[in-house]
Formats: C-alpha cells, structure tokens, sequence
C-alpha cells in the first residue's frame, strides 16, 4: 500500500486529503498545514494525523499532493522530491516558467516522477470528447468568479484561465504562434480580469476569458471541430455533445429540405448526447490516474512537461496583457 500525505489542506487541500482517505490502495499518513484548527479538522475527518510541517515526514512517502500557495510550490516539491516521493502539485505547476524548470530537474534527477493538478482534463465530457477524437478548430471558454479574496498571490490569469489553457494545448496538440490579450488589475496588484486570443500552428484559435470580478460564476468551455461540438457547463454540471449522424448524407439533406417543417427535422441530421456532471468525479479521477502513474501503470495524469507548458503559455497570455496598456 503506498503511503501518501497532502500539503496544504485549504480550499482544494481538504479534498484531495478527503477522496485519498477514500481509496484503498493508499495509506493516508498525514496532512500537513501550519494552520493547526485547520489541519486538526481535516485529519480527525480522514482519519489520520496532523503536522504543522514535513520535519522528516517525506522519508516516509511514496507519493505527495502539494496544495499549498502557488508561491510555495517549489520549496514544497523539492524536499519531496529529493526524497524520490512522487508528487502531485495543484495548478498552476509554479509561477513562472524557470521554476517549473527546476522542478523538472529536480524530479528527473531523483528519478521520480511529477504531475500538475489539471482537473478540467478529467472532466467526464471533456474525456469523452477526446475519446471520440473531436478535432478542435476553434475552442471558446468563459471562466468567471466572484472576488473570493483567495489565491491573490497570483494574477487571474495563472488562477483561473491556466485550466482552459491547458485544455486548450492538450486539445490542440500543437505549438502557439501568437498571443493577444487585453485585461488587467482592479482590486489585486495582478490582474483580476483577462480575455486571451491564442492562435495555434495548426490553425486552431482558442479565445479564452477569466474574470475574478463577476457577479456570478460561470465555467463554460466550448470546442467547436469539423462535423462535431461539445458544450461544457461546469458550474450548472451539464454537457452537450453534438455530432453528425451516421445517418449525415446530401440526399438526407435535400429529403429535409423539401419537407413541411425543415427545422423540426433539422435533429435527424445529428447526434446528440447529454451528460451529467459529478464534481467529486474529475478529482477522484485525477487521483486515481495519478497513483496509477506511480506504479508504473499507463496513465493520463497531466506531466510536469505539461503543466511547464501551460505556465509558458499563461506568460505569454500576461506579457500581452503589460502591452495593452490597461491602466
């Protein structure tokens, strides 16, 4: 049974801690947090101890999940790491694209493996879309919030638009060649409002906005490909997808277009499929995939290649934005 603790048992924290409490081949051994109220209630929850710091904890580790402060990040991982405790680090991987760096060198040179905590790619629509092989052309995603007062150590950009981000390199497979974005600082010293125009190698363009001065929230993310289109709703917990039949051919077309009521018939030439969303699903997925991946079983939890590659991109998103000139 691998042995497992979580850093960090705040917002996101207390889940992870609370779903690995969960699972039978690992052992919870501790939740680590300096917030002693905090960490007590969510080790007497799951069942386990309470530490206010690691103090030679990760010799006993097989496997770690960082949730602490995005500034904190690498001086988590490294100790872990350097105890060859493979480690799953909430997004973003770190704040800039040289510190990933370092903890992709520190991993590879214990030979030790690390992931990022990329969620959304776990989302049960998003991977049935990526199983049926939807081509994006154009992806569109809308990400807003309330001020929540949390998370201010990064701008809204490396908070909340790095999950579309990602999804939106995994989903293209290929390189950005440009980036224009315009947004910027209201209440935070970093931005808390940004919309992005990334444009791909291959053609794809993904417009991507995030906003942590909304008045209510929305998580909708839209990929739209050659013949199909999935509609993601995260915050009501519903899917769309929409694809043409197997039944899509001009005769059919040319039937419907002679008809009575065309628009009622419009449906024959699709088909549609409606899922429901579960938001325990995606992370007790990501967990699942990650303990997997350090047994050295096949897995599709997001790498520190790939989380490196979403904090390159985000750079790219804010360095546009300094060139707006929005204040």
């Amino acid at each position: 049974m691998l042995k497992v603790a979580v850093i960090g048992v705040g917002h996101l924290g207390r889940h992870h801690a609370r779903i690995l409490s969960e699972i039978n081949s690992v052992e919870l051994v501790a939740v680590v947090d300096p917030n002693e109220q905090q960490g007590q209630t969510i080790a007497t929850a799951c069942n386990t101890q309470w530490r206010a710091e690691l103090d030679g904890l990760e010799h006993q580790l097989d496997l770690a999940v960082i949730a602490v402060p995005t500034v904190l990040h690498e001086k988590c991982a490294i100790p872990l790491l350097e105890a060859k405790v493979a480690c799953l680090i909430e997004k973003p991987m770190a704040l800039d694209p040289e510190t990933c760096q370092r903890i992709i060198d520190c991993a590879e040179a214990n030979h030790t493996f690390v992931a990022v905590g990329h969620v959304e790619r776990f989302n049960p629509a998003v991977k049935r879309a990526i199983a049926l092989g939807i081509e994006a052309r154009f992806i569109e995603a809308h990400r807003l919030a309330p001020y929540s007062f949390r998370s201010t150590d990064v701008g809204v950009v490396l908070d909340l638009m790095i999950h579309d981000i990602d999804l939106a390199n995994a989903w293209t497979q290929s390189k950005v060649v440009a980036v224009d974005a315009v947004g910027g600082a209201t209440f935070s010293p970093s931005e808390d409002i940004a919309s992005a125009r990334i444009r791909y190698e291959n053609g794809a363009v993904a417009n991507l906005t995030a906003s942590r001065l909304s008045l209510k929230p929305m998580r909708r993310f839209r990929v739209f490909g050659p013949d199909s289109y999935l509609s993601v709703d995260s915050q009501d917990k519903y899917a769309l997808l929409v694809k043409k039949s197997d039944n899509f051919s001009p005769q059919l077309i040319a039937e419907i277009m002679q008809s009575d009521n065309p628009q009622a018939e419009f449906g024959k030439l699709l088909d549609i499929e409606e899922l429901h969303l579960d938001d325990d699903e995606p992370l007790r997925a990501e967990l699942t995939e990650f303990i997997a991946a350090v047994q050295g079983q096949p897995s599709t939890v997001v790498t520190g290649h790939e989380g490196m590659h979403a904090v390159t991109v985000a750079h790219q998103v804010m360095k546009a934005l300094d060139e707006c000139q929005w204040s």
